[in-house]
């Protein structure tokens, strides 16, 4: 099957699983690209890249053939998987924005349900340091060996807050390699795991190993190192899974993979889908995602079913038994989908990008002190003479009428609404099931239709700046 034949595929399941009852709490691992977009898999049928792992892993367990990011940067997607709620709602409106401390995360919530929990890899919700109020350990994670941002080979990570240190080798063996050491803790120490990995692979700039890259001589030159680098990082998943099984932990590992948005534009190559990273077309949110638990899905299941990141932290805690925040979520949880009972979305997946400059030109007052939001971990790119980055976020007091501004989104299960740039102007109206990559805009015979997905995108907005003022942490 061609990637056009699979993304036109209709119907919601390919195959329903099997969802056999476990009487013990799953050990859970989450994993993350950095910049890996659909296309770019073996198994989404990419003219270069090689995923002989994740191929394995979407011809064993779940394949999501539509899951989506929640954003279509960095930064806001990371903030989405641990809340469970859209950016906008904390502050996290691009790249390099913190999360705010009073949200409440999937970690805190399976730490106080007696997991282990540890991250691995690219934080970038925030300064990994010691006294950043928004590293991982105070978003709930007992142990971490983090980065503030992008890292390549031979990366410069911090222990549990502390001074950032060189780390020899492949960066994503590296982190792969250190969350294995903390589940043989959890093990010794009688704990369920709940273990992130996000990768700092393949986000610029790209260094592969000399093996990877021999496996892309006829690539185009300035993308052998980017695919050298999916490679390697496919082959850490492998490792771990490998291990997984050797210690007797994979049948009741959920095991769950995904890219955090779509391909950059210089790596979009020949692909189905319009748009790229950036942008509120599906090449800038359609992921690849792949689910494995082998003592509750033990036969392969593809589904057409709508998803996103930010269904993660409702999943989980359904199915770890856990009550939910009360605050409001923009996630579901996919436990239907994951027994089989699930043909399409309840309800629809919202999507906007704010326009974060607006709060640096009009001189907001930040949220935290520019010495909490100082990064620390080097990167290998200079900006404004220096290796490291800082994070931003801004009180947002009240809401003003340019505050809806900014491309925004409403993907139901058939139709998919894009607004761009400023309030009121002209929607566009795709047939998603149709037409995936986005090619004929339907809202002119389809203007009720529209208007009234916009109206209901306008009503989620302003949900959305209510929490923005910082309502949700109002105590009564």
């Amino acid at each position: 099957m061609t990637r056009r034949e699979l993304l036109r595929a209709g119907g919601a399941l390919v195959a329903a699983p099997a969802f056999a009852q476990a009487d013990d709490r799953p050990n859970i691992v989450l994993l993350m690209g950095d910049d890996h977009g659909w296309s770019e898999t073996s198994y989404n049928n990419h003219p270069f890249v090689r995923t002989p792992v994740l191929d394995e892993m979407a011809a064993s367990g779940l394949r999501f053939d539509r899951f989506h990011s929640a954003a279509p940067v960095c930064s806001p997607t990371r903030g989405s998987i641990i809340t469970g709620r859209h950016p906008n709602r904390y502050g996290t409106f691009g790249a390099n924005f913190s999360i705010r401390p009073e949200e409440i995360s999937i970690a805190q919530i399976l730490r106080r349900a007696g997991y282990a929990c540890g991250h691995f890899g690219k934080w970038h919700l925030g300064p990994v340091k010691a006294d950043s109020p928004t590293n991982p350990g105070r978003m709930g994670f007992d142990e971490w060996l983090s980065h503030d941002n992008f890292f390549e080979l031979d990366p410069h990570l911090s222990r549990n807050g502390g001074p950032p240190r060189q780390y020899k080798g492949e960066s994503s063996e590296i982190v792969v390699k250190d969350a294995m050491r903390f589940i043989r803790q959890a093990g010794q120490n009688h704990k369920p795991f709940f273990t992130v990995i996000w990768f700092g692979s393949p986000h610029s700039p790209y260094l592969g190993l000399s093996r990877d890259m021999a496996l892309y001589k006829d690539a185009p030159p300035d993308l052998q190192a980017r695919f050298a680098e999916i490679t390697a990082m496919d082959r850490s998943i492998g490792q771990l899974r490998t291990f997984l099984q050797k210690s007797g932990l994979r049948e009741n590992t959920l095991f769950w993979y995904y890219g955090d948005n779509g391909v950059p534009p210089e790596g979009a190559l020949d692909m189905p889908l319009r748009g790229h990273k950036g942008q509120m077309y599906q090449g800038g949110i359609l992921v690849p995602g792949v689910l494995e638990w082998p003592a509750r899905i033990p036969k392969p299941v593809a589904t057409s079913v709508h998803a996103v990141t930010t269904d993660t932290l409702p999943t989980l805690c359904d199915l770890t038994g856990q009550p939910l925040p009360s605050r409001p979520l923009d996630g579901i949880s996919l436990r239907p989908l994951l027994e089989g009972n699930m043909q399409s979305r309840p309800s629809p997946i919202r999507f906007w990008q704010y326009v974060a400059r607006r709060e640096r030109d009009t001189g907001a007052k930040p949220y935290l002190s520019a010495e909490q939001q100082e990064g620390t971990t080097p990167t290998r790119t200079p900006r404004d003479g220096k290796l490291t980055r800082d994070f931003s976020n801004f009180v947002h007091p009240e809401i003003k009428p340019e505050d809806f501004a900014g491309s925004a989104a409403l993907l139901d299960n058939r139709w998919k609404l894009v607004v761009q740039a400023a309030s009121g102007q002209a929607h566009e109206l795709y047939d998603i099931r149709q037409d995936p990559g986005e090619a004929r805009n339907v809202a002119p015979e389809n203007t009720s239709a529209a208007a009234a997905m916009a109206r209901e995108l306008r009503d989620w907005q302003q949900s959305v700046l209510t929490s923005l003022t910082g309502a949700d942490y109002t105590k009564p």
